[in-house]
C-alpha cells in the first residue's frame, strides 16, 4: 500500500465522537505532516471543522471528507452491525483501504465491527485462519508485544502457531527487534504446564520458523523475558484489562498519598516528572492503537474513551504499519510456512 496515501478515520466511531476524532486528526496532519480522510457525517464533520482554531487550523487543507450516513453503536452486534450498515463509517473506511484510496483505516468504535468491518472489506491473508490484534507492554527491558488480546476468545493450536508469526513480523517491523524471543503465555514454565489448548500449541511453537523460548507466566510479561507473548483472546484481553486498572489504581494510589502531608506534597513534586514519563510508557493514549493483523492491509484500533491525543497516535501506529509493510511481510511469512507443506515435505 501506497504511504502516500491519506490514513482513513471513522470520525463516528467512539465515546468523543466526532470531536475528539476531528481534533486527534488535524494534530496528526500537522505534526506528521500526513493527509487524513474523516470518514462520517459530513455535516457533522464540518461543524467540527468550522470551530477549528489556532494552529490547528493550518492543518485543514491536509483534512478530507468521505460522506458516511450510518454509524456502528458501541453496543451493538459487530457482525450484524457490519452487514446492515454497508454505509457505516467504520465500513466506509476500510473500502477506501480495499480501493487504494487510504493506505490505513483508523477506528476508536466498537471494536468488534471494526474487525468484522477489516475482514468483510480487506479480507484475510491467504493461509491464514484467523486474524488476531496485539498490544504493547512496557517492561523492565523495552517493550513486549502480546497477541491475541480480543479478536479471538476460543483458539485452536494451529492458530496460536500463525499468531506467534505475526507477532514476530509485528516486533521485527515496529519494534525493531531483530530476533524477537517467543513465549507462551501459561500458568507456568514447565511444557506440561496450562490448559489443553496450550500444552498442544508448545510442540507446534517448537516446530515453527520462530525463536520459540517455551511458556512464560505473566508476572515474567513485565520483566522482559520475552519480547512477543501469545495467547488466545479471552487470556490476552484480560491480562490487558488489567494492566490498564492496575496502572491506574497505583497512579490514583500515589496522588493521593502524596496529598496527605506537605512532605509528601513536596516530594510529589519532585517526583512528578519521572513519575509522568512512567505513566505515559501504560497511557493507552501514547500509545497508540492496536494492529489489526491478518488482515490485507492495515487497520488500527483504537480505545473507546480515545481524546484527541489518543487518536492522534493512533494515526501514528497507522503511518508506521504502512511504511514498514506489515501486512506485506506478514503474508510473505506464511507463505513460506505454506511452501514445505504444499510440497508435501511436512
Amino acid at each position: 500500500m501506497r504511504a502516500d496515501l491519506p490514513i482513513a478515520v471513522d470520525a463516528m466511531g467512539g465515546d468523543n465522537a466526532p470531536g475528539e476524532i476531528v481534533r486527534g486528526s488535524l494534530q496528526a496532519a500537522l505534526d506528521y505532516n500526513c493527509e487524513v480522510t474523516l470518514v462520517g457525517r459530513r455535516d457533522a464533520l464540518e461543524r467540527e471543522l468550522r470551530h477549528v482554531e489556532g494552529a490547528e487550523s493550518a492543518a485543514r487543507a491536509h483534512i478530507h471528507i468521505v460522506d458516511a450516513t450510518q454509524v456502528v453503536g458501541m453496543g451493538e452486534h459487530p457482525a450484524a452491525a457490519v452487514r446492515a450498515k454497508k454505509d457505516s463509517s467504520v465500513v466506509r473506511a476500510c473500502q477506501l483501504v480495499a480501493a487504494s484510496e487510504a493506505s490505513a483505516a483508523v477506528s476508536a468504535g466498537n471494536s468488534g465491527a471494526t474487525l468484522a468491518a477489516a475482514l468483510f472489506a480487506l479480507k484475510r491473508i491467504p493461509g491464514l485462519a484467523r486474524p488476531a490484534i496485539g498490544a504493547r507492554f512496557p517492561t523492565l527491558r523495552g517493550e513486549s508485544f502480546v497477541l491475541d488480546i480480543g479478536a479471538n476468545t476460543d483458539c485452536r493450536a494451529e492458530w496460536l502457531v500463525q499468531f506467534a508469526v505475526m507477532g514476530g513480523v509485528y516486533a521485527r517491523t515496529m519494534m525493531d527487534i531483530e530476533k524477537p524471543r517467543i513465549g507462551l503465555l501459561s500458568n507456568g514454565e514447565e511444557p506440561g504446564k496450562g490448559s489443553q489448548l496450550i500444552q498442544d500449541a508448545y510442540p507446534l511453537l517448537e516446530a515453527a520458523p520462530v525463536e520459540f523460548l517455551g511458556n512464560v507466566e505473566a508476572k515474567e510479561l513485565f520483566q522482559g523475558a520475552v519480547d512477543v507473548a501469545v495467547c488466545d483472546g479471552f487470556v490476552g484481553n484480560l491480562v490487558l484489562k488489567t494492566a490498564e486498572s492496575v496502572g491506574e489504581y497505583l497512579f490514583t494510589t500515589l496522588r493521593q498519598e502524596a496529598l496527605q502531608s506537605m512532605p509528601g506534597k513536596l516530594g510529589g513534586l519532585l517526583l512528578k516528572p519521572r513519575l509522568r514519563a512512567i505513566r505515559d510508557r501504560v497511557d493507552y493514549r501514547h500509545t497508540g492503537g492496536a494492529l489489526l493483523l491478518g488482515v490485507v492491509g492495515e487497520v488500527v484500533i483504537a480505545h473507546g474513551r480515545s481524546d484527541a491525543l489518543a487518536v492522534k497516535n493512533a494515526i501514528r501506529i497507522a503511518l508506521q504499519a504502512t511504511r514498514k509493510n506489515v501486512s506485506g511481510v506478514i503474508t510473505q511469512e506464511l507463505a513460506h510456512m505454506a511452501e514445505p507443506r504444499a510440497q508435501g515435505i511436512i
